[in-house]
């Protein structure tokens, strides 16, 4: 079985809940960030990505609507980029970074990215 390995993690800053200077930033925009600044810190083409796995723990309203897909598009990502959204409850972030793991492990994939978004 082949490695896996993370190449690089980029985060937005943790605030207050509904109070913080981020409150009314819409996740999806969130997410567009970190895609984009993890591909620049990376060096990473856009083009590599084969697949994209977002954790979302209530995947509604406007987390709602495929957020793994519906962002790397919005980062101009290409539309060759697979998406998905997983939820596994507190630990969707973490269950879309192991399936993604496992699809480069098994050969499925040679690049992925994933992570988690949430908007409280």
């Amino acid at each position: 079985m082949r490695e896996a390995y993370i190449v690089e993690a980029t985060r937005t800053p943790g605030c207050k809940r509904a109070k913080g200077l981020l409150a009314q930033t819409r996740p999806e925009d969130l997410l567009v960030t970190t895609l984009k600044a993890t591909m620049e810190r990376s060096k990473v083409p856009t083009s590599a990505i084969e697949d994209v796995m977002m954790g979302c723990a209530f995947p509604e309203a406007e987390q709602g609507i495929n957020i793994g897909r519906i962002a790397p598009l919005m980062a101009a990502f290409p539309i060759t980029a697979c998406g998905a959204t997983v939820n596994r409850f507190c630990s969707s972030g973490l269950e879309a970074i192991a399936i993604s793991a496992m699809k480069i492990q098994t050969g499925m994939h040679e690049v992925c990215m994933a992570g988690g978004v949430e908007s409280m």
